[in-house]
């Protein structure tokens, strides 16, 4: 069975060396949809796969850093990320061009190791991330699988090589959650009632 749990963002970014002139060059943002999608052969102790209710702790945190920020892929000009660094409190720096498809490939990459880290205690069994997809249009979406997020053909993405700025930090639940994921630190689900 599939489960698919919906997150929205707004963001702004710029996408170097693609085909529109407009995307390439000039800061632009969008209303981005997200999509978790989870699978299991298994249902827990209330007969679901993932208790939507648990995603709205970690897995939001992660999804909202991307909120009212500038996604900076890392291998742009300094000069651009500086500025934007400066300007702007909230940014995410990617080490790869913050795209529709890199977009996909980040959050699951994340999440994935997320939930790997995560101790189930409410009859979960063999939950594993299905993919992810990324609405940046309302007509134009990409879907990332696993192989598609660990694919060295479409550049590795290095959890280490992911830096959130300080007021993103700030607003986790839990001020050191990416710094625990990608440590490979435990992570507690709270009990269902």
């Amino acid at each position: 069975m599939i489960i698919r749990k919906l997150f929205k963002f707004e963001n702004a970014h710029i996408v170097r060396g693609c085909s529109s002139v407009k995307c390439r060059s000039s800061l632009h943002g969008h209303s981005y949809r997200v999509e978790l999608l989870f699978e299991s052969n298994f249902l827990d102790n209330g007969q679901m796969v993932y208790d939507f209710g648990l995603m709205k702790q970690n897995m939001k945190d992660i999804i909202e850093c991307f909120d009212h920020s500038i996604a900076i892929w890392s291998g742009d000009e300094e000069q651009y990320i500086a500025d934007m660094q400066a300007h702007s409190s909230r940014w995410a720096l990617l080490p790869v061009s913050p795209s529709a498809e890199q977009f996909s490939r980040v959050i699951f990459v994340i999440i994935d190791k997320l939930l790997t880290l995560t101790t189930t205690i409410n009859g979960e069994r063999e939950v594993k991330l299905h993919s992810i997809i990324v609405h940046e249009t309302a007509t134009g979406y990409a879907q990332a699988f696993r192989e598609d997020a660990y694919s060295k053909n479409m550049g590795e993405i290095d959890l280490n090589e992911i830096h959130f700025s300080q007021e993103i930090q700030n607003s986790w639940q839990d001020s050191r959650l990416f710094e625990k994921i990608k440590k490979g630190e435990s992570f507690l689900n709270p009990k269902s009632v």
